[in-house]
């Protein structure tokens, strides 16, 4: 019943909206009739805007009263995707489409009598993954749909090389972005992700001066070099220098890539300085126990720190298929989490109960198996003296590296 009347609200809203673009469509022609040509005399009525995602994902939606033809173009210096349309009439508020996300400016209107255009400037380059007209559900006009993903820097500069402004079909140019890891598709790829980074420093030892951020990332160049010298095994770094990734940009890079395994490696603090030991984390909506949730918080503050946007991420496509795709990732990630506990035993120490659960927004990815793992605690000095030792680090690095190994074996053996 509730979804009914948001249902029916929401066509309430369009309908109105629709009806506020044609009043103010027909006062303009009454007062302009000289402005207007045959072919701008009936402009598509863009009614309604809404945009929703982060630095690393972004969605536009645009309700129009029919459906619309329009071409992608892409300029650089700035970023810009420029969305050409035929003839249209803006009626919907402009704060329903202010800069968000990856945009840090948005500019719409009319080119002449028979076209408008809509220009993205974006903060970073990005490529349009999708772009496409749907009919909207309640049988009423369409909806443009753009849905941008951050893009290296290298791939933009070649997008905008070879596209062509005297093409009629550019609105087809869009897809998924290339991956930037060319590993061979029989390849067993794991994305290695160093917590925190650049402004972000995460947790500071005893001493005041060790940085989280430094531990992890040269215990995750150590990992990577272990996992590519073994055979059907290919690893990457997430991060590979001292540079801020926001939590969405981490989970991005992986799915871009195509990962076959995401693990993300850290070294916190606890208020309790007697608790020590490894910890394997993964995702669920509900904390396991207190401490998990508190370093979930902790975790997820990153973004807070860094001062970057924490929007609502795009809508998914809630069918079936991707919640068993989620549901089948989840297994996935708690298998991994059991591996790897397996290859700890007796060899490196754990905390009590040390598969836990919760919300981490770092392990998101709806189709890549994703586990955190918390090497040590920086607020104990034990743990800090192992998380500086080079054989310590090498003992646990050789412990993941049969994890990830016997992980794979067994997805061969399953038939993945």
């Amino acid at each position: 019943m509730l979804k009914g009347l948001r249902h029916a609200a929401e066509t309430g809203v369009r309908a109105l909206r629709l009806a506020v673009a044609t009043f103010a469509l027909m006062m303009l022609a009454a007062f302009l009739p000289f402005a207007a040509t045959n072919a701008a005399a009936d402009p598509v009525l863009a009614f309604g805007a809404r945009i929703a995602g982060d630095d690393a994902r972004t969605r536009i939606v645009i309700d129009m009263d029919r459906e619309p033809t329009f071409s992608v173009h892409y300029l650089d210096n700035p970023v810009r995707v420029v969305v050409d349309l035929p003839a249209t009439a803006f009626g919907f508020p402009a704060a329903d489409l202010k800069a968000a996300g990856l945009f840090k400016d948005i500019r719409y209107g009319t080119m002449d009598a028979d076209s408008a255009r809509i220009v993205l400037t974006a903060k970073k380059p990005v490529k349009l993954v999708m772009a496409k007209v749907q009919a909207n559900e309640d049988g009423k006009g369409s909806r443009l749909v753009l849905d941008a993903e951050m893009l290296p820097a290298e791939q933009f500069a070649e997008l905008v090389k070879e596209q062509s402004w005297t093409s009629d079909d550019t609105a087809k140019d869009v897809g998924p972005v290339e991956s930037t890891q060319k590993a061979d598709p029989n390849t067993f790829l794991v994305a290695v992700d160093a917590g925190h980074g650049g402004i972000d420093a995460g947790a500071t030892g005893s001493d005041g001066v060790t940085q989280e951020k430094d531990i992890t990332l040269a215990f995750a160049k150590m990992f990577a070099d272990k996992l590519n010298a073994q055979p059907g095994i290919k690893a990457f770094l997430v991060r590979d220098k001292d540079q801020y990734l926001s939590l969405s940009e981490r989970v991005t890079i992986a799915r871009q890539n195509h990962a076959s395994l995401f693990i993300s490696l850290h070294a916190d603090t606890l208020k309790q300085k007697d608790i020590r030991g490894a910890t394997v984390y993964t995702i669920s909506d509900k904390a396991s126990d207190r401490l998990a949730g508190e370093v979930a918080d902790r975790e997820n503050n990153s973004d807070q720190i860094a001062a970057a946007e924490t929007q609502a991420q795009p809508p998914a496509v809630t069918d079936i298929l991707m919640d068993l795709t989620r549901r089948e990732t989840q297994a996935f990630s708690i298998s991994l989490a059991q591996d790897v506990l397996s290859s700890f035993n007796g060899q490196v120490s754990t905390i009590n109960n040390p598969h836990r659960h919760a919300g981490f927004r770092v392990l998101q990815a709806p189709d890549v198996p994703s586990i955190l793992l918390e090497l040590g605690f920086l607020s104990n000095k034990d743990d800090e003296k192992l998380l500086l030792d080079l054989d310590w680090r090498q003992k646990v690095v050789d412990r993941l590296t049969e994890a990830v190994k016997q992980y794979r074996v067994s997805i061969i053996a399953n038939g993945g």
